[in-house]
């Protein structure tokens, strides 16, 4: 049994096997983090002599070192080097600004077991559990310390919170089970695969395990790559800020060292693109983009190149790349995993959202990946619940979307089917169980009817003001305002809007749609382009209608789930009165009961579900079209959201894709871009 609970960095012998399966056990029950190590574990300089003892991490309680066989001397030994090793990570990490030196903690936040027998140990975990609400979060700050989940301890704060929003900020974030082993254990394997939800941490697990490879092996050749121009390049701005935050001492050797870069890339430079790099690393033909060909037929055609100068002489062969990290794993052929792993001499690391596209084909989830992320740490479960339920159509007769039960179970849910009706819910997270939200919404749902914009605006404004008494800190920047179609109404209210928000708090707005960026201290107003990946404690998504388009649900389902207190979804015009009973009905269910309870579709609805998907998926995207046709052209990626946005302003994303439309539409308006 492996438990995202519980973590040990023992191998189980005859002394650790009843502990170790004691304590996965109790983690499970109670669910609770459990962690047991010997060592901290994100400082590899830190090592000890004594092999007989371990240290017991529970968050909210203190931490307990028990000593299985080691004499007295050598166990106090190791607990004061231990603790004084505690107290440098802390300094280092600025954490001894609230924690203080380490004798003004140990005596509040450790226990010694001197001479430990088994059936102590159900006693161990009742005396080390704390009430004190400010050593409760002091011990969760050394956890965090020792298990290498490191916070921002100015986001952290030193004062206890007392509301919702400040005690949802500042929570100590502490890795589970799984994430932690994806850090820490060592494996052989050439290939390591991870797949979760968005929200389950994946692009920080690899960014942690990038870290640590960078720092271990300083002769290390990295690859870091995803798909697209604009996710590589805030990765290439999110490593430093992360080494940074982390400590990092050695200089970030870009090209030589660290390669961060998306996945094709453009001849003319080397350094622009994975598959560029590669190509040029071995002095084989590199294939530029064309729309009659795939990239998935020019990896496998350098792959068979590369095997071919392997094969001519194996022993001279050099690899372009130590490590990889390919991210955002479903937007690659299986080709590419193979042409990387062909040049990496150790391990790719292969990072996927199980859930991206809540449309998408079948074959995108890896059946068994390495580490299946199932816990979104971003959102409240009932949120979750709701925004799938809504975006998969679930609520409704006539559904979009169904997964089988593996795919259940890989999304995060747990299920029991009885005569064809499922009762599906998720298990409580940590950033969530001890706070009491009953009889809190986390998603709002209000229902117009034909609202005008100034009447949607006066709605907006008193969302705005219910937040605002019931957070007494919250700040501009705690509030983002999404709006869903995908038509030109939010550049038609977005004036009326800000201007009032403005008048009536004094607090300014970032059109994201303009700026492209998150400023700090504004609220944010966006279409839904511009707000992915991103999140806010409050999030009020506004929409005309719910639509049965898939690229419209999926985006609505997106949105929905940028929040990590509350929700809310404002529809301005009358919407099918079933549809909206079963709206209601599903979201208070959610609510009284914790979970839904969806009739499964038959074999026949099935197939019609699969009918409409396949037809979704052989349609590329708007964007994606919108990009290809600039890139061809040779178009600047500014210049390419600059025409992007001003031609979604114009024509409706959903309307049916015409390259030939979009090409002369694009020629004409760069032609008039030039001529000012």
């Amino acid at each position: 049994m492996t438990s995202s609970y519980f973590f040990s960095n023992f191998v189980k012998n005859e002394q650790t096997e009843k502990i170790i399966d004691y304590l996965e056990k109790y983690a499970v029950d109670k669910h609770l983090q459990v962690y047991l190590i010997d060592k901290p574990l994100g400082e590899n300089k830190y090592t000890y002599g004594q092999k007989e003892i371990v240290v017991l991490l529970i968050p909210k309680s203190k931490i307990v070192f028990i000593n299985l066989g080691e004499p007295i001397d050598a166990f106090e030994e190791f607990y004061e080097d231990f603790v004084e090793d505690l107290g440098i990570i802390s300094d280092k990490y600025e954490y001894k600004k609230i924690l203080g030196r380490p004798k003004e903690w140990k005596l509040q936040a450790t226990n010694k077991v001197e001479s430990f027998e088994f059936d102590q140990l159900e006693q161990i975990l009742y005396d080390m559990q704390i009430s004190d609400p400010k050593w409760q979060k002091n011990c969760d700050l050394l956890i965090s310390l020792l298990t290498g989940s490191i916070n921002d301890i100015d986001r952290v704060q030193d004062d206890v919170p007392r509301t919702l929003l400040d005690k949802i900020k500042q929570k100590i974030i502490l890795y589970d089970g799984d994430q932690t082993r994806f850090i820490y254990n060592k494996s052989d394997s050439e290939m390591i695969t991870i797949q979760g939800l968005s929200g389950t941490g994946k692009t920080e697990l690899l960014l942690q395990k990038l870290k640590d490879l960078y720092i271990k092996d300083e002769k290390s050749k990295i690859l870091f790559t995803c798909w697209n121009k604009v996710l590589s390049d805030s990765l290439k701005d999110r490593i430093p800020n992360f080494f940074n935050f982390m400590k990092v001492e050695q200089q970030i050797e870009w090209d030589s060292r660290l390669f961060c870069f998306h996945a094709w890339g453009s001849y003319a430079n080397m350094y622009s693109g994975a598959y560029r790099y590669i190509c040029g690393f071995y002095n084989i033909p590199f294939n530029m983009y064309s729309r009659s060909t795939t990239f998935d037929t020019f990896c496998i055609a350098a792959l068979e190149s590369i095997q071919n100068i392997k094969n001519s002489d194996e022993d001279k062969f050099e690899y372009a790349f130590d490590y990889s990290f390919i991210d955002e794993s479903q937007d690659f052929p299986q080709s590419f995993f193979d042409l990387v792993k062909m040049v990496t001499s150790s391990t790719v690391y292969i990072a996927g959202d199980i859930f991206q596209d809540i449309f998408s084909r079948d074959n995108q989830m890896i059946s068994e990946p390495d580490f299946l992320l199932s816990k979104c740490y971003r959102t409240d479960p009932r949120t979750l619940m709701f925004a799938h339920a809504l975006g998969m159509g679930l609520f409704e007769e006539n559904k979009l979307r169904w997964l089988d039960d593996s795919q259940w179970k890989a999304c995060g849910y747990q299920f029991e089917n009885k005569e064809g009706m499922y009762t599906l819910r998720r298990e409580p997270l940590r950033r969530f169980e001890e706070l009491d939200i009953n009889g809190f919404e986390s998603v709002k749902l209000l229902f117009g009817d034909s609202l005008t914009q100034d009447e949607t605006i006066e709605i907006v404004l008193n969302q705005i003001q219910n937040i605002r008494l019931q957070n007494e800190t919250v700040k501009p920047g705690d509030i983002a305002i999404i709006f869903i179609d995908s038509n030109n109404y939010v550049y038609s209210i977005a004036d009326k809007m800000v201007a009032r928000i403005e008048d009536k708090y004094g607090w300014p707005v970032n059109r994201a749609y303009e700026t492209k960026q998150v400023l700090p201290n504004m609220i944010l107003l966006s279409n839904s382009n511009n707000a992915k990946g991103l999140e806010f404690p409050f999030v009020i998504c506004i929409t005309s209608n719910i639509f049965d388009s898939y690229r419209y649900r999926n985006t609505l389902y997106t949105m929905l789930t940028r929040s990590f207190i509350q929700s809310i979804l404002i529809i301005t015009q009358p919407i099918d009165i079933e549809l909206k009973g079963q709206l209601k009905s599903g979201l208070n269910k959610i609510y009284n009961d914790g979970c839904m309870c969806i009739k499964e579709p038959s074999e026949k609805e099935r197939d019609e579900i699969k009918t409409k998907l396949e037809a979704h998926e052989s349609q590329i995207s708007l964007y994606d079209t919108f990009s290809e046709i600039c890139e061809k052209t040779k178009i600047s990626r500014i210049d390419t959201q600059k025409l992007f946005d001003s031609y979604i302003k114009l024509f409706n994303d959903d309307d049916p894709i015409d390259k030939v439309k979009i090409t002369s539409w694009i020629k004409f308006n760069i032609e008039q871009m030039k001529s000012k």
